[in-house]
Formats: structure tokens, sequence, C-alpha cells
């Protein structure tokens, strides 16, 4: 008999998400799962949810309903008898330690250098050695074509550079999840296929990846499952390669060809 695969476990699992903004309900009641070692990407137009979407599974902020659970655990709370609980600052602290998330406008600390940047977090937050920290910094440096600039301050480098760092200082703290919100919408155009390069040989070592980006070019060659959003709900889901060029929901068409045209 021919052996049987087995499935990929979800990672992500994304429940009947809802969150309100003021007067504006940002997403309406999202549903989605991230198999371990995948990488979804999500697309669709500014103002769909998307980067809400990604804060709420990194708990910086809260669904208003639903639940979210990384690796079966719920983020942001905790089961009591029959009722969530939100659980302290410190609890939600220690779970985003586990998920690593690079925003659009890299967020490195100016003060410190490259090295400084990389390897505060790991000793701070798991304890560890300066050591053990530093020779981490060092390998991830070189995965990411920087070591040469382990003693540079953020302003001596690129837009694309700085990025790169950013990377590196979220793998640093060994997530079991990393999160990207358009990581070169910042970024000039000659720019960002040195970030994607990056974002391309990390999903190549299996990483469990969920990137929001408007590459549809990028999205084809790396996703395993692509989602369009918009108007706060996921209006389209599937294997990336059928999304991306056989649409079935026309507003993600209308998407797709607005994209491109770009």
């Amino acid at each position: 008999m021919t052996p049987v695969a087995p499935q990929a476990q979800p990672l992500v699992r994304i429940s009947n998400v809802w969150k309100k903004r003021g007067h504006n309900t940002v997403l309406k009641g999202v549903n989605m799962v991230a198999d371990q070692g995948s990488v979804v990407c999500l697309l669709g137009p500014s103002g769909a949810g998307k980067s809400t979407l990604l804060r709420c599974i990194n708990a910086i902020e809260m669904p208003d309903r639903g639940m979210i659970h990384v690796d079966n655990d719920p983020i942001g709370c905790r089961k009591v008898g029959d009722q969530f609980v939100r659980l302290s600052e410190t609890d939600i602290s220690r779970q985003r330690a586990e998920i690593g998330m690079v925003f659009q406008n890299f967020n490195l600390f100016p003060h410190m250098s490259v090295l400084e940047n990389i390897i505060d977090a790991p000793m701070r937050v798991r304890g560890e050695s300066r050591a053990t920290a530093v020779q981490r910094a060092h390998e991830l440096l070189e995965r990411v074509g920087l070591a040469d600039k382990v003693n540079a301050y953020p302003r001596h480098l690129s837009g694309g550079q700085q990025q790169r760092i950013a990377i590196a200082r979220a793998l640093a703290m060994r997530p079991k999840l990393m999160l990207f919100d358009e990581p070169t919408s910042a970024l000039d155009p000659h720019l960002t296929d040195e970030v994607l390069d990056v974002i391309k040989n990390l999903a190549q070592t299996g990483m469990t990846m969920i990137v929001v980006t408007h590459e549809i070019q990028f999205a084809r060659q790396v996703a395993d499952v692509a989602a369009v959003m918009a108007d706060g709900v996921i209006i389209e889901s599937g294997p990336a390669r059928q999304v991306l060029t056989q649409p079935q929901d026309p507003r993600t068409r209308k998407f797709l060809a607005k994209s491109l045209q770009a």
C-alpha cells in the first residue's frame, strides 16, 4: 500500500473574529486557518482589515468577539470554566514572544547598533546569555546578507537593509509564527526585491508565515494559500495559484486587475 502523507496541522485558527474601531466595524466575522509550515498571503485593497487582523493575531489589539488560537493556545485569554478571561499583560507578552512581527516602518531602536537591536529581546525576554544571543545574531545577519553591518546604526542603513535587520530581530526570538505587515510598502522599488528574497528564503525553511502584501507576483511565487479581504471579511481563499490565476469572486478579479495595472 502507498503510505498516506500526514495532514498538516493548523498552527493558527481564527474563528468568527470581529473588531470595531469607533463607529467603524473593521473585521466582520473573519475565519481563517494557517497550517504548520505554510505561507498565507493576505491580499486586498487598503482598508480591508488586513493589518488589523495581523495585530489581533499578535495581541497588539484584542478582538471584540471571536477567538484566535496559535498552536492551540487562545491568544489574549484563557478558559475558566465556560468563560474566557483576558490574560494579564505579562501573560500576553509571553504569548507575543512566540509570534514574530515585522511592520511597514522597521521600528528599529535608533540609539542601538544592529547587534544590540537583535540581542535585546532574547536577553531581556527569553533570558538568553549575551554570548548565546550574540552568536545567534551573527547567524541571522549572515542569513539576511548583512553580516558586515553588525556594528552599524539604523541611520546608516538603507530602508531595505533596515527591514532585513527587522526580520533578523524578529527571528532572534525563535518564534513559532512570523507575521509581515506590508514589509515592502515603505521601500523604494529597487529595494523591494532584497527584502522579498529574504522572506522567500525563510519560506523554504518551513517557517509558518502570514504575509500582508500588495506584491501579487511575490504571492504567486511564495504563498501556499492566498486569502483576499474586502470590507472586513475574507471574500475568497484557497491555493494561491488557483486564487491568483482563476479567481471566482468578481471583487477579487477587480482587485487583481487593478493591482497588475499599477
